[in-house]
């Protein structure tokens, strides 16, 4: 195992190069949310865990910031069998601490950077560190916060997915459901930097902030939004990407042999040869160049990171409360570093 050397960050311990050996000065815990038992919000224990070690090809992130998404959420209500404790959390943003030897990456230790994570175990975002693959790690946009980076990783990527799985050209229609959220928000950007015509759903309430994410035209959300569409596309869009998981109710707005892109599963053929795909994040897992491509794409003007909330570890069950009841625009982020340059 080879060693790991400490420095100093502005006057803040960090480490440079190494497969995980620590020095016998160095804290070996990490505090992480997590529970042991599914159920309510209320399950969530600050915890004391094993720092984790850096393995083949990983890098470990002191992580400042995580974003709480429904993917948490689903996963801390559901009945498993996995003993606990389990850690959520798909988004990380903090700073590089150690880079294992056999890397394949330009990071250094000190970088502020952003990675992707696919929770497994005690193995997820809402930790005051991780080890991930290099190919999952990207520097940070420049001029954004932690708690912004954090927003990008998992739902950048998952509406970097449903475009590329729908491969429409330039000049093609494209609908977005459930356009106000975080998702939807994303897939509306990309689209129309992509070149895509963008009709998208939403409440009243959210119609400037739709049109201030780049929609073309911006219907009413409920079961007119296909009627709607059809009446300005009598043929049906080119696209579906389906963020509020309307399913069977926006079939009739797609084009004959179209395909919508749904979130929770839902697929299969239906009338006129319109499908219903599923996509996972999980794909694009290790696509350092998709991630990267975000990064450019912020710095760039194109993709906004949304922000609702900054809230501190302590009050991760209110965050998923929050989440749950519905209504947020942009992610609540939990605050897990300690570090100065935060």
């Amino acid at each position: 195992m080879a060693s790991v050397n400490a420095f100093s960050v502005d006057g803040c311990p960090a480490f440079l190069s190494g497969t995980g050996a620590v020095s016998a000065d160095i804290v070996t815990t990490m505090k992480a949310i997590a529970f042991n038992t599914p159920g309510d919000p209320d399950v969530f224990e600050v915890m004391e865990l094993p720092d984790p070690e850096v393995g083949p090809g990983e890098v470990l992130i002191r992580v400042q910031a995580t974003a709480v998404s429904p993917v948490d959420t689903s996963v801390r209500a559901r009945k498993r069998a996995d003993d606990g404790p389990i850690v959520v959390g798909m988004d990380a943003a903090g700073v590089i601490e150690a880079i294992d030897e056999a890397a394949d990456t330009d990071l250094t230790v000190g970088d502020k950077v952003m990675a992707v994570v696919m929770p497994n175990g005690t193995h997820g975002g809402y930790a005051q560190r991780i080890s991930v693959s290099a190919d999952s790690v990207v520097r940070m946009p420049k001029g954004t916060t932690f708690a912004e980076a954090a927003t990008l990783p998992m739902n950048g990527l998952t509406a970097r997915l449903a475009l590329d799985t729908l491969d429409l050209p330039k000049g093609a229609t494209l609908a977005v459901t459930g356009a106000a959220g975080m998702l939807g928000g994303n897939v509306v950007q990309l689209a129309k930097a992509d070149g895509l015509t963008v009709i998208a759903d939403t409440s009243e309430d959210d119609d400037d902030l739709v049109q201030e994410l780049g929609a073309d035209i911006v219907k009413l959300r409920g079961e007119g939004f296909a009627e709607a569409i059809r009446q300005k596309f009598p043929n049906g869009v080119d696209g579906v990407v389906d963020a509020a998981a309307l399913v069977d109710q926006i079939v009739p707005a797609a084009k004959d042999g179209a395909t919508i892109i749904t979130i929770r599963g839902a697929k299969g053929e239906r009338e006129r040869g319109v499908t219903l795909r599923p996509i996972s994040v999980a794909t694009y897992d290790g696509r350092r160049d998709k991630l990267d491509e975000l990064r450019q794409q912020v710095e760039d003007g194109v993709l906004k990171p949304r922000v609702d909330d900054v809230l501190p570890m302590e009050e991760a069950a209110e965050a998923h409360r929050r989440m749950e009841a519905g209504g947020v625009r942009g992610r609540i982020v939990l605050e897990l570093g300690d570090l100065p340059w935060s």
